[in-house]
């Protein structure tokens, strides 16, 4: 959604690549990204769902604005963006969903988000019983913090995200934030051919934050 992202998205991956501006929470939006999909490639082998936004506050400060817009971009848009996709994808193809720690935590302040990612990640599940059949596979990796641009959106100050850091910090064995590459690796195996035998799988990249 941002240009100026998205222009250095496109520098830096080179000409080749097809950058699209969507909405990821608006079902219009994701049969215009697989129409321009279909247009450009044909079919599709991987598919990795990845947008997300992680609103974190108590419940007695969440509205209804708050709540339909972490729905819709964490699971109403992933949903209806497989749906579009469905009669693009190869036979064999792979579907990454990013979920979340949260999905599995009692972490306060964080029930619409943690909510959202759940029934993300009970889509998995779903979805991999479904698709199948298809040769579609369909597996989820639910990351503890990873230090990305998203949790330095976890509040407006810069005095509340240092004490959400450390917080959060101090929940994780490992003694630090994951970092994106390790996230993206495990995603590179669950959409390849090494993880043919993979389906409906839950791969949590955590530090032991779920351990404790």
């Amino acid at each position: 959604m941002n240009p100026a992202t998205l222009d250095a998205a496109r520098q830096e991956m080179g000409s080749n690549v097809l950058v699209l501006s969507a909405d990821a929470g608006d079902v219009a939006s994701q049969k215009v990204v697989a129409a321009s999909v279909r247009e450009a490639f044909g079919e599709l082998d991987i598919l990795v769902v990845n947008a997300g936004v992680a609103d974190l506050r108590p419940m007695g400060q969440v509205d209804e604005a708050n709540f339909d817009r972490s729905f819709s971009i964490n699971l109403k848009g992933p949903y209806f963006l497989i749906q579009a996709l469905l009669p693009v994808f190869a036979n064999p193809a792979s579907i990454v969903l990013n979920t979340s720690i949260n999905a599995h935590l009692g972490m306060p302040n964080s029930s619409i988000y943690a909510a959202s990612k759940a029934a993300l990640l009970s889509l998995s599940r779903t979805l991999s019983g479904e698709l199948i059949s298809r040769g579609i596979r369909v597996n989820a990796i639910s990351p503890g913090p990873v230090s990305t641009p998203l949790h330095h959106k976890l509040a407006p100050t810069d005095a509340e995200r240092d004490a959400i850091s450390k917080f959060i910090l101090g929940q994780i064995p490992a003694g630090r934030f994951g970092n994106a590459a390790e996230i993206a690796q495990a995603m590179v195996f669950l959409a390849s051919d090494e993880a043919a035998f993979t389906v409906g799988a839950e791969l949590v990249i955590d530090g032991g934050m779920s351990t404790l």
